[in-house]
């Protein structure tokens, strides 16, 4: 079971990370690039949450959502209502200080590197952490070979 955890989102010394970002590889180059306030790693651990599959993390099978199972579900408003159903649960039992204010799921065709058509989906999210709004818009385009923050 989740636990209630507090964030102090008043940052007392800039100079100290708080923790790993997601990707783990920043856009230098960087390996392990870190993140120094306390808004940046919340949505480093929601990324982190919603793009695990659920069953894919050893000895915690309900961490993560069922996004990529979805994938190759038939496209009508119940798959949206899914997706959205299973983030929702997800973010509520394991990062309880979010609150997600704007959920949008779109699907989507997208064109592949090798100019092949991938089925995926569009995420768009708006958070409040401990009912303070942030306004960092979290974007994802999830299709069936990869998963990429916008």
């Amino acid at each position: 079971m989740a636990y209630e955890q507090r964030f102090n989102l008043s940052n007392l010394n800039p100079d100290v990370a708080v923790g790993i970002k997601l990707p783990l590889i920043g856009p230098n180059g960087n390996l392990f690039d870190l993140s120094y306030s306390t808004e940046e790693q919340v949505i480093s651990n929601l990324k982190n949450l919603i793009l695990t599959r659920q069953g894919e993390r050893i000895m915690e099978p309900l961490f993560g959502t069922k996004l990529q199972d979805s994938l190759f579900e038939q496209n009508d408003s119940l798959l949206k209502e899914s997706l959205e159903n299973s983030i929702l649960q997800a973010v509520a039992f394991w990062l309880p200080y979010i609150t997600i204010t704007k959920l949008n799921i779109e699907t989507v065709i997208a064109v592949s590197d090798n100019d092949r058509e991938e089925h995926g989906a569009t995420i768009s999210m708006l958070i409040a952490i401990n009912g303070r709004a942030s306004e960092t818009p979290i974007t994802f385009l999830v299709t069936t070979d990869s998963v990429e923050s916008v």
